[in-house]
């Protein structure tokens, strides 16, 4: 979604760098490896930012990287609290896929989908970031995408 997303509106996106991690290293994660997943997501954020590009789209974030924390080790950093460069709006992708495995993905089970999908929300909540629930398949996804982007005041240069 992201890339797509990223084209419709002539930007910059920032890839999942957890994926690019995983890939390199496997998915036996500890604190430390995603703490370096957020902070080397972060430096190429602001190096995105930097480019003067808008919006710029990100795959995810630091503040996501926490809720995996949360999930895998049921606590965080603390240096997660600390990060404050969060997005101007955060589109949360509902469960209502098929889940499909790739070799890098965790928590295919129904009730790990919505506990991950639960504690994504309550974190958007606790930070008081602008966020959006997008549903849908095909299509459909991207334009709810879009939409929720239109109602938060994000639209294309001219």
């Amino acid at each position: 979604m992201a890339p797509r997303l990223a084209r419709h509106f002539d930007s910059r996106w920032v890839p999942e760098f957890g994926r690019t991690y995983c890939e390199a290293f496997g998915t036996d994660l500890t604190m430390a490896d995603l703490v370096a997943i957020a902070q080397a997501h972060d430096r190429k954020t602001t190096d995105a930012v930097a480019t003067g590009s808008f919006p710029i789209i990100l795959d995810t974030d630091p503040l996501m990287t926490a809720v995996w924390a949360d999930m895998l080790f049921g606590r965080r950093d603390p240096w997660f609290d600390r990060w404050g460069n969060t997005a101007d709006l955060y589109l949360l992708f509902d469960i209502d896929l098929p889940w499909e495995e790739d070799g890098t993905r965790m928590f295919g089970r129904a009730a790990d989908r919505q506990r991950f999908l639960d504690l994504c929300r309550r974190e958007l909540n606790r930070r008081g970031v602008a966020w959006a629930m997008v549903d849908g398949q095909g299509s459909r996804r991207y334009l709810n995408a879009l939409r929720a982007m239109a109602r938060a005041g994000v639209t294309a240069r001219s």
